[in-house]
């Protein structure tokens, strides 16, 4: 395995540690900032719409540079948000902060997928992608609950200078780990990045992250409430439910991208087919806790084991010029992620229950399923008439 992977993978870590912290330090930075909790939950969303300008406003500039200096570039622009954030005299400066270190997110991993594809063979892309998305769901795992006890213990600033911390090691990585790109006699251009949006299985890929993500999101969201509303946990119990989550990512990461560099349509057909029926089974048994536990982790699993696979789908698509379809795709999780937030909570709203957001998700998912299957046998018709070795994902650094 290339060691330029595990790079990647610690700048991952990072980024996915600045999104998922702050929600249970949120206490301590409105109480710090003197603004109301709600106030304080604009820091998640204003990050959330910076991951999707930087997705595709930072990789659309990008597009003609070398991608190895974008990427610590980027680096460097996680670095300043992180430390505004921690130095932070008033809240309109923590926002500041938020967002400089958000529109880092959507192009490193966009960027990122590009260039862990290109560190292996084709027939292994989407495995390095996985690889580096491991960092995104250790974070979860291990990251969050670790920072949010830092953040209790020393202030919630700690936990950010520790990130900003995070991001020196995963600049020095990159610096040193990542190779040289393969030699290219083609130069890509915007124009030919743009291009790859003329794919009908670029928008088809797109459709079917925004739905598969926000249906698991949908659940996901309001989780807190669920477990102790209706399942009945107590809610010192939930940080640890939800580490049993983060498992379930990481597993179902490793998987997700092993299976799809066998068959991409058929890893994520048979995932999000999962992932639907996972969601009904809880909404159906949320108030048995056992059935809960093992639910959780299978959640996790299957959704986000569609993620390497959905990331290389999108690639291949794009043929010769990837990287800014990869950049909107990272957007389009964030875009699920809001549909998902926004759908649930008009359950919840309609006096529905907390197990609303279960159900809208499920319905969601399998919208997900529907699209994806669309788009597998339309590619499958096109391939017999006219068939086509995919282009190579172009290198990485």
């Amino acid at each position: 395995m290339p060691l330029g992977l595990i790079a990647l993978a610690l700048g991952a870590f990072g980024i996915g540690l600045t999104e998922f912290v702050i929600m249970g330090l949120l206490p301590e930075v409105a109480t710090d900032l003197g603004v109301t909790e709600s106030a304080a939950g604009w820091l998640i969303s204003g990050y959330a719409l910076g991951v999707v300008a930087g997705a595709l406003g930072l990789t659309a500039a990008t597009t003609r540079l070398p991608r190895k200096p974008v990427l610590l570039g980027l680096v460097v622009l996680f670095i300043v948000g992180n430390l505004l954030t921690a130095t932070a005299t008033g809240y309109e400066l923590a926002m500041v902060g938020r967002v400089v270190a958000a529109l880092s997110h959507g192009a490193f991993f966009g960027i990122g997928s590009v260039v862990a594809a290109g560190l292996v063979a084709p027939e292994k892309q989407a495995g390095a992608i996985a690889i580096m998305f491991t960092g995104l769901t250790a974070a979860n795992v291990f990251g969050v609950p670790f920072g949010t006890f830092l953040g209790q213990q020393f202030g919630w600033r700690a936990t950010f200078w520790a990130i900003s911390g995070i991001g020196v090691l995963a600049f020095a990585g990159i610096a040193a780990l990542v190779t040289a790109p393969r030699p290219t006699s083609e130069q890509v251009s915007l124009r030919s990045e743009l291009g790859a949006f003329r794919s009908g299985q670029v928008w088809s890929s797109l459709t079917v992250t925004v739905l598969a993500y926000g249906g698991m999101f949908g659940a996901f969201t309001y989780i807190a409430y669920t477990l102790t509303g209706v399942t009945g946990f107590a809610s010192s119990a939930v940080p640890w439910l939800l580490v049993l989550f983060g498992a379930g990512l990481v597993v179902g990461n490793w998987a997700g991208g092993k299976l799809a560099d066998r068959s991409i349509d058929g890893t994520l057909i048979g995932f999000i087919t999962a992932l639907a029926v996972v969601l009904v089974a809880f909404g159906l048994l949320a108030g048995s806790q056992p059935a809960v536990v093992a639910i959780l982790v299978l959640m996790g699993g299957f959704g986000f084991g569609t993620v390497p696979g959905l990331q290389s789908r999108i690639m291949r698509y794009a043929g010769g010029a990837p990287t800014l379809a990869s950049g909107a795709n990272i957007g389009a999780f964030n875009v699920g992620n809001a549909l998902g937030a926004w759908a649930g909570g008009l359950g919840i709203a309609a006096g529905l229950g907390y197990t609303s957001p279960i159900w809208i998700g499920a319905g969601i998912t399998a919208a997900a399923l529907v699209v994806m299957m669309i788009a597998a046998v339309s590619a499958r018709a096109r391939a017999s008439a006219a068939p086509v070795v995919p282009e190579p994902v172009l290198a990485a650094a």
